[in-house]
């Protein structure tokens, strides 16, 4: 593979003790593998959608061993740099904890129409965007780190590509897509985007599912959530976990205060007021210094922000988990979090964000990264005694 799976970027593949979806080797049916990854790379517009699923229905049944994928995705990429080296900040307090760490995900992926047709990343080659790599390069970073949940924005190849793949490897998925997606107003687009949900089903046992329409001012609006009430194997308890994307751009920070204020009284209903405990994965779309973030802060929830936790003081979001070159000029924001119940759930690891340098001056995205997003990702413990701390 040219020296891409012996770079310093590559994070190893090896699924957590247990946790392996599909372990099954592939034997010599990795040539199986790649024709299925070469249909989800040759898919078309949102039309075309049956016809793939149609071809992909009898191949989905067997599990993909995701050793073999990624070096699929590697093949792909072999021309391509590394990917970056991340590393997990230990932020495990002295607390036992009688089960395995729950690993959620949390990215804006960029939806392909969009990247190639709307956002104009002035300092990113078109080639950089083209999905037959920058697919792989998203299915790397998801296989590098392994979540056994896995939040995503901007999905617009669910059902040519996440669906059949993932499902492949073990996760439940789940879907939603925006109702005027602006992917819809792109030539040769692949159907709308939305937000998408994944999870373990060796892990997890689904008991409830919501798609939300937010509203706003008692107006339903374009954006959406999924909620899902699952139920861990190990322990028995009940977890909720949320996705959405706020309404973007400048000058609609109340119109996104009250989406915020509907998806909060959305997940007090289905958490039987924090009584389950809850992490809400999203792009909110907001600074901390935006009247939603305070929101969610302030909430009877009783919620924090997993990347705050990362700071010397513990108070503060990163500097940064967007960073782009549009036309209008460089944008450099914090966007992105994943809120959990404190009294009921511990982070005990959170990986940390590249740095200006990995980045490098022509920003995000890349050659090197796949979205103008990073991925977030934190690794969750049950308090033994959640009531006591509510």
């Amino acid at each position: 593979l040219r020296g891409r799976k012996s770079q310093p970027g590559h994070m190893g593949l090896a699924w957590p003790c247990g946790g392996s979806p599909a372990m099954c080797s592939m034997g010599n049916s990795t040539s199986r593998l790649y024709s299925v990854l070469a249909k989800t790379l040759s898919s078309g517009a949102v039309s075309q959608h049956q016809d793939c699923l149609g071809q992909l229905d009898s191949a989905r049944l067997d599990p993909i061993d995701p050793k073999d994928l990624l070096e699929e995705c590697q093949i792909v990429l072999q021309k391509r740099p590394p990917r970056f080296q991340r590393k997990f900040v230990n932020l495990k307090k002295n607390t036992a904890s009688n089960h395995r760490p729950i690993r959620v995900m949390q990215w804006n992926i960029l939806a392909q129409a969009l990247g190639e047709g709307k956002d104009n990343f002035v300092q990113c080659p078109m080639e950089a965007l083209k999905w037959e790599e920058r697919k792989c390069l998203i299915l790397e970073e998801i296989l590098a780190y392994k979540p056994d949940i896995l939040c995503l924005q901007e999905v617009d190849h669910y059902f040519d590509t996440f669906e059949p793949l993932l499902s492949r490897l073990g996760y439940q998925c789940t879907f939603f897509p925006k109702p005027w997606s602006p992917c819809l107003d792109v030539e040769h687009n692949n159907g709308p985007d939305g937000c998408a949900m994944f999870f373990l089903k060796a892990r997890f046992e689904l008991i409830n599912s919501a798609n939300i329409r937010l509203t706003a001012m008692k107006l339903k609006t374009n954006q959406v959530a999924i909620a899902q009430t699952l139920k861990c194997h190990e322990t028995g308890r009940l977890l909720c976990i949320a996705v959405t994307h706020l309404k973007a751009r400048t000058g609609w920070e109340k119109f996104r205060s009250a989406q915020g204020c509907d998806l909060l009284q959305n997940l007090k209903n289905i958490t039987q007021g924090a009584k389950i405990p809850l992490i809400v994965c999203g792009d909110f779309n907001a600074e901390p210094t935006e009247e939603v973030y305070r929101e969610f802060l302030n909430s009877s929830l009783n919620l924090n922000s997993a990347y705050k936790l990362l700071s010397p003081d513990g108070q503060s979001e990163p500097p940064y988990t967007t960073w782009k070159i549009r036309p209008s000029g460089e944008c450099q924001h914090t966007l992105d979090y994943i809120w959990y119940s404190q009294h009921a759930l511990n982070v005990n690891s959170a990986l940390g964000l590249l740095t200006e340098e990995q980045i490098g001056p022509n920003r995000l995205p890349s050659f090197n990264y796949p979205s103008d997003h990073l991925s977030l990702v934190c690794d969750f413990s049950f308090n033994q005694d959640p009531e006591r701390l509510l």
